[in-house]
């Protein structure tokens, strides 16, 4: 998540650098770095429940499985940003130590404070990803998700789940990551998150 701008400008060799030896996270857009905000607990335990699904149907098949503390660089020139959890099977990302550089599967889950961000400039950084198939925006007060999905004819599709769009129960509604081949129910990725509006 982004929050307010910094008005510092680093070249993005100076930025990695710079932030290596930061208490703190910092994102980085353009030369102008940010500072990283908190989510909600809801919003931990969301990306908690997907994180630990896809650590353990990927164990042993070669994929790496992180979340908001792991940095994706979109180029080399940036930008970087920290997803809530991103996936990577691309050899190349084997043995990386600070930044995911070919991710396939990106989550964000959503806070009113980045939702605009996260379906916008974000999402627009994120599809200059040459690996990036899948981004998936949910939504930490009530049983919602969109699924971006890059089509075969590179175009991206959308696919919404919503609990309040359908007679199905969260155990019945399948949710299907085709780019890393993988189904959850929408109850799982809820598991135990305490919903409604933030207070």
């Amino acid at each position: 998540m982004v929050a307010d701008p910094k008005i510092t400008y680093m070249t993005p060799e100076e930025y990695l650098d710079w932030e290596e030896q930061q208490p703190l996270k910092y994102g980085y857009i353009d030369g102008e770095i940010y500072d990283m905000v908190g989510g909600t607990l809801p919003h931990n335990e969301i990306a908690l429940n997907l994180a630990s699904l896809l650590k353990n149907y990927f164990r042993g098949k070669g994929c790496r499985v992180f979340m908001s503390d792991a940095k994706v660089s979109i180029s080399e020139k940036g930008p970087f940003h920290y997803p809530d959890v991103m996936v990577t099977c691309d050899p190349r990302d084997q043995k990386a130590r600070k930044v995911v550089n070919y991710p396939c599967f990106i989550i964000e889950v959503l806070s009113p404070s980045t939702e605009a961000f996260d379906r916008g400039d974000k999402f627009k950084h994120y599809r200059q990803s040459s690996t990036l198939k899948e981004y998936v925006l949910i939504n930490a007060n009530k049983m919602s998700l969109d699924c971006y999905r890059l089509n075969h004819n590179h175009k991206w599709e959308l696919t919404s789940y919503n609990l309040d769009e359908t007679n199905l129960t969260p155990e019945e509604i399948e949710i299907k990551f085709t780019s890393i081949d993988y189904s959850c129910s929408l109850s799982s990725i809820y598991e135990d998150v305490l919903l409604g509006d933030e207070s």
